[in-house]
C-alpha cells in the first residue's frame, strides 16, 4: 500500500466519495473541487492504487462457474466475466459490468496493440471506469461513424478521445456519420481518405470492445439517435430482429437481417470483427438476454461481459430450442 499524508488520504477520500458514493460524474467532481477532469481521473486512479478505494464484487461462486462454464461450453468463448444482479437496479447493473468489464480490458491490453471501440451506454460505463493514465502505448480507433445522439458522451467520436486519453495512448477518428442518406452516398464517403484510412485501420486491430444494442424502443439507441422510427423499428422486429452490433441488425438464430439501411453503415464489417483475435462484447438485464443469445450466434464475440440474470435466461432459451429440435427430430414425442 503507498504511504500517504493524512491531507493526501483525505482529498482522494473525498474524491472517492462523491464518485462512487455520490454518483456524480468526473466533471461535476472537477467543478465542485475547483479542479480539471484530467486531475480527477487521475486522483481516483491513485486512490485505487494506494488503497483508499477497495473495489469488489462478491458473487456465490459455485453457481456462477456453473453458468459460465455452460456458456463457454455453448458458444466457444475465450471468457466470461459473469455478474451476480439480483439486488441491483438497471442504471446499477450498467455501472457494475462496466466496471467488470475495463479491469478485464485493462489485463488484456499490450503495448503496441490496436484497440477497436463501439459506442452505447454500455461501453460509456466500460470507459468510465477504466484506471487513469495507464500509458498503455496502444492505438485506439473508432469502430462506426458517429450517431449525432442527444448525449455525446456516450457516442463514437467523444468515447474513442476520452480511452484514448485515459489510456495514454494514440487515437484514430472515423470521420463519417454512422448512417448516411443512401449506399450511394456511402460509396462516395468510402473513398475519402479521412474515412478510408480509419478503416483499414480495423484490418489490423488485435482487440475490440463493442456494446450489445437491444430493439426495446426503450433501449434502442438508433431510435433515441433518431436514425430510425419507431415504424421501423417495429418492421425490424417483426422481421424476426433481436439485437443490433455495430449498427447491424440480427435475429435470434444470429443471422445478419436482410435490411437496406445495412448498406448505408459506414464502419466496421462484422467479417473484421470475426477474424479480430479478441472482442469483448458488454451487456446485461433481462431485458437484453434475446439479443445477447443472437449476438452470441453471430460468432463475433470471445469475451462476454454480462449478469447472471441474464446469462440464465439466455441458457434458458438454449434449452427450449433444444427441446423444440428433438421434438421435431421426433415427431411422436409430442
Amino acid at each position: 500500500m503507498i504511504q500517504l499524508d493524512e491531507d493526501r488520504w483525505d482529498l482522494l477520500a473525498r474524491v472517492a466519495q462523491l464518485y462512487y458514493k455520490k454518483n456524480l460524474t468526473q466533471a461535476e467532481i472537477a467543478k465542485h473541487l475547483n479542479m480539471s477532469r484530467p486531475q480527477i481521473s487521475r486522483l481516483l486512479a491513485e486512490g485505487r492504487e494506494a488503497g483508499v478505494v477497495e473495489i469488489s464484487i462478491n458473487y456465490p461462486k459455485n453457481t456462477l462457474s456453473h453458468l459460465k462454464q455452460d456458456l463457454l461450453n455453448r458458444f466457444n468463448l475465450k471468457h466470461i466475466s459473469l455478474l451476480s444482479s439480483a439486488d441491483l437496479g438497471y442504471t446499477q447493473l450498467q455501472e457494475q459490468l462496466g466496471v467488470l468489464a475495463a479491469r478485464h480490458l485493462e489485463d488484456q491490453l499490450k503495448p503496441g496493440m490496436i484497440l477497436g471501440i463501439s459506442w452505447n451506454t454500455g461501453v460509456y460505463q466500460v470507459v468510465k471506469a477504466l484506471q487513469a493514465a495507464r500509458q498503455e502505448q496502444v492505438t485506439v480507433v473508432q469502430l462506426t461513424g458517429a450517431v449525432g445522439t442527444i448525449n455525446p458522451l456516450i457516442d463514437g467520436p467523444d468515447l474513442t478521445r476520452w480511452l484514448a486519453q485515459t489510456l495514454g495512448a494514440q487515437y484514430k477518428y472515423l470521420h463519417a456519420p454512422l448512417l448516411v442518406e443512401s449506399p450511394a452516398t456511402r460509396n462516395v464517403l468510402m473513398q475519402d481518405r479521412s474515412v478510408r484510412e480509419p478503416l483499414a485501420l480495423l484490418n489490423e486491430m488485435d482487440i475490440a470492445l463493442i456494446g450489445i444494442g437491444s430493439l426495446l424502443p426503450a433501449l434502442s439507441s438508433l431510435l433515441r439517435a433518431g436514425h430510425i422510427s419507431e415504424a421501423e423499428l417495429r418492421e425490424i422486429v417483426r422481421q424476426g430482429g433481436v439485437g443490433e452490433l455495430c449498427g447491424y441488425h440480427y435475429d435470434l438464430r444470429g443471422n445478419v437481417l436482410p435490411l437496406e439501411l445495412h448498406q448505408r453503415i459506414i464502419g466496421v464489417d462484422l467479417e473484421i470483427l470475426a477474424r479480430t483475435p479478441y472482442v469483448i462484447g458488454v451487456a446485461g438485464g433481462i431485458q437484453k438476454a434475446s439479443a445477447i443469445l443472437g449476438a452470441l450466434r453471430l460468432g463475433v464475440i470471445d469475451c462476454l461481459v454480462t449478469d447472471e440474470i441474464a446469462a440464465r435466461a439466455v441458457l434458458k432459451m438454449l434449452s427450449q430450442d433444444d427441446k423444440y429440435e428433438a421434438r421435431a427430430k421426433n415427431p411422436d414425442s409430442w
